[in-house]
């Protein structure tokens, strides 16, 4: 329901053409990492949603912040509530177009992406690199890139500085079927 409701938005909003060679996601993975002094923080997603048009490079996908997962409770507790927000921003959405990508080429292809990400109700144009590797009728897209906590209006009070690092290393691992 999730992948109807985002086609029919971006397909209205013509980010998608309505006759296109479109993708949609058949796997997510997005997992995020900390490094700090006190403790390492991990998580990981396996619930976004994305649809990709390989005529036009045009890619869209949504994140629901609730949905990262993590090894303590507690962490993803403090997550939610004091640091996402989740309740007001329930969703991460990325929109933008890929260069580099030759759908009619197989194997591994360098590929960069210019568009605009939306994390705790801000949004920030980005540029991010990454490979998308055609397997057969799939695509296998990756990526990793930093995000800056500061950038995002995401708060981490005085007292927790040395527990929270100011940035966190994003990996995307997608899987994308014909639609």
């Amino acid at each position: 329901m999730k992948i109807v409701y985002l086609a029919m938005l971006l397909v209205s909003s013509g980010i998608v053409p309505a006759v296109a060679q479109n993708y949609t996601t058949e796997k997510s993975f997005i997992s995020f990492y900390s490094h700090a002094p006190i403790e390492d923080i991990k998580a990981e997603n396996v619930k976004a949603v994305s649809l990709f048009n390989s005529s036009t490079g045009e890619i869209a996908f949504s994140v629901p912040i609730k949905e990262y997962q993590f090894r303590k409770s507690l962490m993803q507790e403090h997550f939610n509530e004091k640091y996402m927000e989740s309740e007001k921003y329930p969703k991460s959405i990325f929109q933008g177009k890929i260069t580099g990508f030759n759908p009619q080429t197989k194997g591994i292809q360098q590929v960069s992406t210019l568009g605009k990400l939306t994390i705790h109700g801000v949004t920030k144009e980005v540029n991010i690199k990454g490979t998308i590797e055609k397997l057969a009728d799939k695509l296998n897209m990756k990526s990793s890139f930093i995000v800056k906590l500061e950038d995002y209006n995401i708060v981490v009070p005085q007292l927790l500085r040395n527990n929270i690092a100011e940035q966190v290393e994003v990996t995307i691992d997608f899987i994308f079927k014909p639609q």
